[in-house]
């Protein structure tokens, strides 16, 4: 009876691992180096492992998505400025040639792109496929390889491959097709399979694979030799193939470790340590890894990296010998064993291995690394070491990359599609998010081990099988003894910011109750901590915070009140945690000299030397005070008080905002600015400007577009010193300005427009701007601008043309633009332009218009940054009949929008170019400011 039980059970698993059989793919492959192509027989047998009948099969082709830039993937390119795509030539990117589609018995079947879509395939089979049934089709095909410039995988300039989803690979189905396009952001939903792979390439390359290699046998004739790979289980095989293998490979905890991730300053034998080091800590943390081999590489780490100090080039990096190395492997295999063996949607339930991942690293430093600073060895260098950064542990950089989110008012939910996250939180904040998650909840649960724990299980009750999170967060239900609903519905669900602030503290006779608000109604739990002197008294965690809720704690002699005092909850202002019981100030005032992180423990001053330039003052040399950290806060505030060198004057500014966050969309930025500064607009005289402002920021629920309205509303009091050599009628004025702005820039479509008004005593005007760029196929450009401005009404004629609108150079009575010389009419900074008002780049008879004022401006490339351009309009000024004007010339955008020069051809003064003192017709854009020119770098991030 037993044996028959036994038997029964042994065919019961057995009945089971056919009908949970894998895929399998085997394939044919030769590699043609020279035309960088992969010729491929593929046969897949398809397993229909779901409950329901298929009636078509969806296969993913990623190596076509290359194929163009209207492809998802060169859309995606496009909306994160990747020139380098567009521009590419055609036998730069990739694409697969299908030549032919048919089942085992060479049927031809009948395919075509799903719904257009270039990289996944949709075929129909002759008959539909029953559940616990099999299906075989054949492909042969060719893939183009891609340059290795766009994702760092395709073919290298020294005759190297590094590819990736190089070959047709089956969809996932669960109750309907998983489906995603390649977009750059390592997410291919792939089901495990079994692959048999024979691979032909020439004798003088060498092939590196997860996979195993089986068998190798030559070909002399033709000096090729074919590789027998071989693996299951998988669900996905990278390939690098090289003429002198970069690879070194060490044995550790049983698998075959393979990587050209380098430490030059790094013997062998301690970068074999380092590696059974990692492989002990995560078998210990997670469990075995299920393959005898693991191939990490160079492409692998760039592609996610660590980001940080650790990214600076050797001869300036701050770390110990060998930690860069081992946090750079840590990083990569970590993430190798996670995607390799965890069967998780990677588009929709990312986070869960994010989660993991983050969580891993943080444990790995805290045990092997546990003083390890933020800056390394810099934290002890004289100077640097007087920073908070060198008080920052290795492991705060987590809580400062997704904090720099919340800041920004960019932060999405963890659970929100990997597609639909803008560049920094898919690479960067969203995995932080999710691993600092993990400590919060860990912390909350007062058990080091839960966390840990329930990793664990979750990874061996589900590794090499799909799962979804929720498993997960069943088993942390069930080790926890307190409810977790929170960090699943809130936490991980929303975008919610979190928000604690002590209200009120009353004092009882041996016993305190606090008052703890929930600015942001988060819903999420905080711990209170008390302190006598530095000394921890107490800990208390406060949940179920419905706007405010009130806890009575001992009073033993409590000194300080803190919030999150170890810090493990990612707030968006921490420093509204303290509440000191001795002193009538919660926080100390710190001065510190430069820049530096957010000390929630202390009020911070910084200050710093400031230079500038205009050719009134000179050099003006200065120092400026102010609290903004490297991270933004809500409210910021600079005073800079300076000398000009020239003017022999003291001189300055100051400006103070307030940012608040009112919504996550629509209407959901509200600033309150007040600015002030004093400088020279002409030799000998100063000019005083007073602006208290209001703007109204809007944008779209989807956070990967661009688009932006903004209302700006301000009062603009200037104060002139009177020139007595020229005296001018209106020294002193002030003018109420109204601005709406909507802008929608992209690397192929730029929009913008606006529309301008503005009232004062004397005059009262309105203007609108247009502006517009396509960029097609054939990498030409268009620009056009359009600009049309009139006075409502105009008593300024006793001021000249000083408010009147300007056809080159606006007078910028406003003083909104930064001028070198915003007087001069003479020299060469009176030749520097502000493309604004009418745009022009010549200097015409016509350069003002006090009644009415409409042109256009347009510009399209030649070849690369050199342009044509053209403007053209009509002036009107009272009492003058309209006239009308135009020019047209040569622009070098050497840096587009920040430095510029423009060379006159043609305009109404004739042929500029053959006419005297050319030289001084030239004009150029320059831009000094380094925030301006820091956002051509950061675009593609926010």
């Amino acid at each position: 009876m037993k044996s028959l039980k036994l038997i029964s059970c042994i065919f019961l698993f057995a009945l089971s691992c056919q009908i949970q059989s894998q895929h399998l793919i085997t394939m044919d492959v030769g590699l043609d180096t020279d035309q960088k192509t992969l010729s491929i027989k593929q046969e897949i047998t398809y397993q229909n492992t779901s409950n329901d009948t298929l009636y078509q099969l969806l296969f993913h082709d990623w190596a076509n998505s290359f194929s163009s830039k209207t492809t998802p993937l060169g859309k995606r390119f496009s909306e994160e400025y990747l020139k380098r795509f567009y521009y590419a030539k055609d036998e730069e990117r990739g694409h697969t040639t299908i030549e032919s589609v048919v089942e085992h018995t060479n049927k031809p079947l009948v395919w075509r792109r799903y719904k257009n879509i270039a990289d996944i395939i949709e075929l129909t089979p002759s008959a539909p496929i029953a559940p616990g049934t099999s299906y075989t089709v054949i492909f042969h095909y060719k893939v183009k390889i891609p340059s290795d410039k766009f994702t760092r995988f395709g073919y290298h300039d020294n005759q190297n491959f590094s590819i990736r989803y190089w070959h047709i690979i089956p969809a996932m189905y669960t109750s309907d097709w998983q489906v995603y396009s390649n977009k750059d952001i390592d997410d291919l939903y792939a089901p495990l399979i079994d692959y048999t792979i024979n691979f032909t390439l020439p004798q003088a390359y060498q092939l590196t694979t997860s996979l195993n290699e089986n068998n190798i046998s030559f070909n002399e004739a033709q000096n090729s030799k074919t590789v027998l790979l071989e693996g299951q289980n998988r669900n996905k095989v990278n390939l690098f193939i090289e003429t002198q293998s970069s690879f070194y490979t060490f044995a550790s905890n049983g698998v075959q470790f393979v990587s050209n991730i380098e430490d030059n300053d790094l013997m062998p034998e301690m970068k074999s340590v380092a590696i059974n080091k990692i492989f002990s800590y995560l078998k210990n943390k997670l469990g075995p890894y299920p393959f005898n081999k693991i191939v990490v590489s160079e492409s692998d780490y760039k592609s996610n990296p660590v980001y940080g100090l650790n990214q600076l080039p050797d001869i300036l990096r701050p770390f110990p010998d060998g930690f860069q190395y081992e946090i750079k492997q840590l990083k990569t295999i970590t993430e190798d064993y996670l995607e390799r063996t965890l069967v998780i949607d990677p588009r929709h339930d990312a986070w869960i291995k994010d989660a993991f991942h983050i969580y891993l690293m943080m444990g790995y430093t805290d045990q092997y690394y546990p003083e390890m600073k933020l800056i390394g060895n810099l934290s002890k260098v004289i100077g640097l070491r007087w920073f908070h950064a060198a008080d920052l542990d290795f492991n705060d950089q987590y809580f400062i990359g997704y904090k720099n989110m919340i800041r920004l008012f960019l932060d999405q939910s963890l659970n929100t599609p990997q597609d639909s996250l803008i560049k920094f939180n898919q690479n960067i904040a969203n995995a932080y998010k999710a691993g600092i998650g993990l400590k919060y909840l860990e912390d909350y649960l007062e058990d080091d081990n839960i966390v840990a724990k329930s990793i664990k299980e979750f990874y061996s009750e589900n590794v090499l099988q799909p799962t979804t999170p929720e498993s997960f967060k069943n088993i942390l239900t069930r080790h926890s003894q307190k409810n977790i609903d929170w960090f699943f519905d809130k936490f991980v669900a929303t975008d919610t910011k979190i928000d604690f602030k002590i209200k009120g503290v009353r004092r009882g006779k041996d016993s305190l109750t606090v008052t703890v608000v929930d600015k942001r109604n988060s819903g999420m739990p905080v711990s209170l901590i008390a302190l006598r002197g530095k000394d921890f008294v107490s800990k208390t965690w406060i949940e179920d915070i419905q706007g405010k809720k009130k806890v009575k704690i001992n009073n033993d002699d409590i000194t300080k009140l803190v919030l999150d005092y170890d810090q493990k909850i990612p707030e968006i202002n921490q420093r509204n945690n303290y509440r000191n019981l001795k002193w009538i100030f919660n926080k100390p005032i710190q001065f510190r000299l430069l820049q530096d992180f957010e000390d929630p423990k202390y009020n911070q001053i910084f200050f710093m030397p400031e230079f500038d330039f205009n050719v009134y003052d000179g050099l003006t040399i200065g120092s400026k005070f102010y609290n903004k950290t490297f991270i933004r806060k809500p409210f910021e505030y600079k005073i800079t008080p300076t000398f000009g060198t020239e003017s022999k004057t003291l001189l300055g500014s100051a400006g103070f905002s307030y940012r608040d966050n009112v919504a996550e969309d629509g209407l959901y930025v509200i600033q309150y600015g007040l600015s002030g500064n004093v400088f020279s607009y002409a030799e000998d005289l100063l000019y005083y400007r007073l602006s208290p402002s209001v703007s109204f920021y809007y944008r779209t629920k989807n956070r990967r577009s661009n688009e932006r309205q903004r209302l700006a509303l301000r009062s603009v009091n200037v104060y002139r010193d009177l020139d007595k050599n020229n005296p001018v009628e209106t020294p002193n004025y002030s003018v109420f300005n109204a601005r709406y702005t909507y802008s929608n820039p992209n690397l192929l479509h730029l929009t913008n427009y606006s529309f301008d008004y503005q009232l004062a005593q004397n005059f009262s005007k309105i203007s609108g701007t247009f502006n517009y760029r396509k960029m097609f196929l054939n990498n030409r450009q268009i620009n056009v601008r359009l600009f049309a401005g009139a006075f409502l009404f105009n008593d300024t004629e006793k001021d000249g043309n000083f408010f009147s609108f300007a056809l080159d150079r606006p007078t910028d009575y406003l003083f909104d633009y930064s001028y070198l010389g915003r007087s001069e009419e003479t020299g060469l900074v009176s030749q520097q332009i502000i493309l604004a008002e009418g745009g022009f780049k010549s200097k015409l008879a016509y350069q003002f218009a006090n009644q009415w004022m409409t042109t256009i401006n347009a510009d399209t490339n030649i070849w690369n940054w050199i342009f044509v351009y053209g403007d053209a309009g009509f002036v009107k000024s009272k009492n003058v009949s309209p006239k009308f004007v135009y020019d047209a010339g040569v622009r070098l955008s050497l840096v587009a929008d920040y430095f510029e020069l423009f060379f006159p051809i043609v305009s109404n003064n004739g042929w500029e170019i053959s006419q005297p003192n050319y030289s001084e017709k030239i004009r150029f854009i320059v831009t000094l400011s380094p925030q301006t020119l820091i956002k051509l770098f950061t675009r593609e991030w926010y």
